[in-house]
C-alpha cells in the first residue's frame, strides 16, 4: 500500500509539472533597455498574439503593455481665451512668482498640492503677480493650479530644489 501511495504522488507531479505552460513566442530581436529613468524589456518582430476583450477591459496575451502616469499642465479652458498665466522660476529654491493677467474677476485662487494629493496652501489671487515662499517645503516636486469658483484653470508641475 505504501508503494502504491508514493507511486500515485510521483504520478500526480510527473502530470502536474507536464501540464504547466507559459507564454513564449518566436521573436525577431529583442533586448534589455536601460538607463537613468529606469530600464525596458522589449521584442520586436512577435508573430502572434490573441486580444480577449470583456465588458471590463481587454488582455493582449504574449504582448507586453505600457503603463504610463502623465499629468496634464497648461491647458486653458475655452472661457479664457485671453488668459496669460506663468509661474517662474520653474525650478526653484526659495520664491515662486506667480503671474496671471486676467481682468474682472475676483474668484481666482491658486493651489499648491504635493506628489500625494495633499493640499498645502490655498490663497485668492489679489494681485496680478504673487509670490509664493517655498523656502519651508522640501525639495520634491509639486502641483500648483489655479482655479476659478473651485473649476481648474492651469495647472502647473512646480520642482523644488535645494
Amino acid at each position: 500500500m505504501k508503494h502504491l501511495n508514493k507511486l500515485l504522488i510521483v504520478f500526480c507531479l510527473v502530470v502536474l509539472v507536464t501540464s504547466i505552460q507559459a507564454q513564449n513566442t518566436i521573436s525577431a530581436a529583442g533586448g534589455n533597455a536601460s538607463g537613468a529613468g529606469g530600464s525596458a524589456s522589449f521584442s520586436i518582430g512577435q508573430i502572434a498574439y490573441t486580444t480577449n476583450t470583456g465588458t471590463n477591459g481587454s488582455v493582449a496575451e504574449g504582448v507586453q503593455q505600457p503603463y504610463e502616469i502623465s499629468v496634464v499642465v497648461g491647458i486653458e479652458q475655452a472661457k479664457y481665451t485671453n488668459f496669460f498665466c506663468a509661474v517662474y522660476p520653474n525650478p526653484t529654491t526659495d520664491l515662486l512668482t506667480l503671474e496671471v493677467e486676467i481682468l474682472d474677476n475676483e474668484n481666482l485662487f491658486y493651489q499648491l498640492y504635493d506628489m500625494m494629493g495633499k493640499l498645502l496652501l490655498i490663497k485668492r489671487l489679489i494681485d496680478f503677480k504673487t509670490t509664493i515662499s517655498m523656502t519651508n517645503l522640501a525639495p520634491a516636486t509639486y502641483f500648483l493650479k489655479v482655479t476659478d469658483n473651485q473649476n481648474v484653470v492651469k495647472t502647473f508641475k512646480i520642482i523644488k530644489t535645494q
